[in-house]
């Protein structure tokens, strides 16, 4: 007999999560433990980020709700579940893992997934394209210092916001939304990452890295980016008819689609 929880759990394909940054502070581990508990997989794809080294080594923070999120993924594993890992730029230390199998543990550089409606995507993390697309003076200075400067005001003031009982909100989202090169960035990548899949004969793209999630089609192939575990708490899912939409993770908990199916191809 299910436990109450596992008969609330919700069933899907796959699931696909990237940009965690465990071992960061602004990694919000509690919301991503919530989702891997209710969700019931046959794949989940960790596309890069997952753990932040980068942060590690400036100052090292690993609290212990960042180690249940590593223990929840391989007790899926160990439960049967596929666990296929795309490390990204922040965890490039497990590339060289890349081509590695450890039980149902695949350590893989770049995947070509196929949904169950026979669409094929390619999954990536997305730092391969930095070469490609090129930052403005801005978006080079806001993905470094002014970043990490947006993410640190942005707890206290999500301290505050909690009290007041009002959601989460990203600072950093909202000036990658409101600012003219961050935005022209962000659209080059977009492109830049279909442009990719395309190059392969691909259905679609399926990418993180940038923090923004999204699904779109670009010239003739649906781009689709996961976002993140810092500053949106979403996902990509698949369902068994091969539909692929992102969810939102609240923090109450609760899963909810952004205007439930955000985009699917044909």
């Amino acid at each position: 007999m299910r436990s109450p929880n596992e008969a609330n759990r919700i069933r899907l394909r796959s699931a696909f999560i990237s940009d965690v940054h465990l071992g960061s502070r602004d990694c919000r581990a509690g919301e991503l433990l919530q989702f891997l508990d209710r969700i019931e997989v046959d794949t989940l794809f960790v596309v890069g980020d997952f753990i932040d080294f980068w942060s590690l080594r400036r100052n090292f923070y690993w609290p212990a709700e960042h180690n249940a999120v590593v223990k929840a993924i391989l007790a899926k594993a160990r439960a049967g579940v596929r666990v296929v890992y795309v490390p990204g730029n922040h965890d490039e230390d497990l590339r060289s893992f890349c081509g590695s199998m450890f039980g149902n543990l695949h350590i893989r550089r770049k995947y070509v997934h196929s949904t169950a409606d026979g669409r094929q995507w390619l999954v990536m993390h997305g730092d391969e394209l930095d070469g490609v697309v090129k930052c403005s003076r801005w978006l080079a200075w806001l993905g470094g210092a002014a970043y990490s400067l947006a993410l640190w005001l942005n707890r206290g003031l999500n301290v505050c916001r909690r009290l007041l009982r009002l959601p989460h909100w990203s600072l950093a989202n909202y000036l990658k939304l409101h600012i003219g090169s961050a935005v022209r960035h962000i659209e080059a990548f977009e492109r830049a990452a279909a442009r990719v899949a395309a190059e392969r004969g691909l259905d679609g793209v399926i990418c993180g890295h940038i923090h923004r999630a999204e699904m779109r089609e670009i010239d003739g192939v649906t781009y689709c980016n996961d976002g993140d575990w810092v500053e949106s708490c979403t996902a990509l899912v698949e369902d068994h008819a091969g539909r692929l939409s992102i969810w939102s993770w609240s923090e109450a908990g609760q899963a909810a689609a952004n205007g439930e199916l955000v985009e699917a191809a044909a």
